[in-house]
């Protein structure tokens, strides 16, 4: 018999029974213009630790013996598999330690600290922290709980599936962030089991596609470690019980960059006021980018968590500014006399181009004496705004450069 099964999946469910929120999926109007499709959002960034993890972690501690319970349990994460071992061991008396990589967001630690759990910082990568969990689970003799690659944790993570099946009349596709493919395992064995023509779509980052590499080798492979702000699914190899499932009950697994996701961020913050990290936007990245070729029926987009970084999240927006031409630095070189700025200030003015910043250069940039250089950083409203502003400024007779 097979470790998940539909089986498996309604007994998790029902084991976990209360003690997990069952998340709002909603229709977004605006994203549903946006894409031409009817697009629901299944907000797992709701969750009491922010994010679909505790699903997985409280079915597998509910499965544990009383001497299991006793010894403790341990783990490795980069965040939100930690928090929701943490907060529900601690809840049921059973002492948990996470073993987390150094490059950890902060406020990951700080909350799985918080939910009363023992952090220890070990690593360059989740793998590195894998194996010192690993390590101390053969020498202490606690209970290792996979983030993934689990029967228990992945059938925890699939309850997600049928409460979609519940929400969404009519459900044509969802698509799913993968990082080590827990969390889509499980939904996709609950839908096709339930309904095989609901298409299941994964979406990766494409610095870090582990579950595709693994697909095209037939076996999971180890890839080379990158930095994303995706952290959430950076996984450099994907399970081995997670592999069929997903070769299985998976229809198609896409690839998204940074910039997608920044952008994808700062859409779910603006639009839809609602705050999701890397891994959480993903999936919404890979539709608004056109990488998956959809029909215009119910299609539920999973926003899998919102444990983001407060310092990243600032640097998300701005990026995510300019990258949809909202936020605009100009190099402009002015003639070094009175009057000469004031100019420059009214024409952006007329164009109601708003000036976030301004820095004054005399001495770089291979400028005459008589000359100095401003960058100017402008808010504006988009691409249309930036090409009148450009016109308005040659008209001006200035010299200036777009800074990228």
């Amino acid at each position: 018999m097979e470790s998940v099964t539909l089986n498996s999946i309604q007994a998790a469910r029902a084991r976990i029974g209360e003690a997990i929120h069952v998340s709002p999926c909603h229709l977004s109007h605006h994203l549903s213009e946006l894409t031409g499709l009817p697009l629901y959002l299944k907000l797992e960034n709701l969750q009491r630790t922010g994010s679909f993890k505790e699903r997985g972690a409280l079915n597998k501690l509910l499965t544990l013996s009383e001497a299991e319970r006793t010894h403790g349990v341990i783990t490795a994460s980069a965040g939100n598999h930690a928090q929701g071992v943490a907060f529900h061991a601690s809840a049921r008396g059973i002492r948990a330690q996470i073993v987390m990589p150094l490059a950890t967001p902060q406020v990951k630690v700080a909350a799985t600290r918080g939910y009363g759990a023992e952090v220890i910082l070990h690593g360059a990568s989740y793998d590195e922290a894998c194996q010192e969990a690993l390590r101390r689970h053969a020498e202490e003799g606690r209970t290792f709980i996979h983030p993934f690659d689990d029967p228990e944790v992945i059938s925890g993570q699939g309850s997600i599936g049928l409460e979609l099946l519940e929400q969404v009349p009519g459900l044509e596709a969802v698509v799913v962030p993968i990082g080590g493919g827990g969390l889509i395992s499980g939904i996709a064995c609950a839908l096709k089991e339930t309904n095989p023509k609901i298409r299941v779509i994964g979406v990766e980052p494409e610095k870090l596609p582990s579950m595709l590499r693994a697909r095209e080798a037939g076996a999971p492979v180890t890839i080379n470690a990158e930095a994303t702000i995706a952290d959430g699914i950076a996984v450099r190899r994907a399970g081995d019980l997670t592999l069929p499932l997903v070769s299985r009950y998976v229809d198609e697994i896409v690839a998204v960059d940074d910039e997608e996701i920044a952008s994808a961020i700062l859409m779910l913050l603006e639009q839809e006021k609602t705050l999701a990290e890397g891994a959480g936007a993903a999936a919404l990245a890979a539709i608004v980018q056109s990488k998956i070729d959809l029909r215009p029926r119910p299609t539920v987009v999973l926003v899998s968590g919102g444990n983001i970084d407060v310092s990243l999240l600032a640097k998300i927006i701005e990026r995510g500014l300019v990258k949809d031409g909202r936020l605009l630095r100009v190099r402009v070189y002015l003639q070094d006399r009175p009057g000469a700025l004031l100019n420059l200030t009214k024409i952006l003015a007329r164009e109601r181009a708003n000036i976030v910043e301004t820095i004054h250069n005399r001495a770089y940039y291979g400028v005459s004496l008589g000359e100095t250089v401003i960058d100017v950083t402008i808010e504006t409203r988009g691409a249309t705004h930036i090409t009148a502003i450009s016109h308005a400024l040659r008209e001006g007779g200035f010299r200036f450069e777009r800074i990228q």
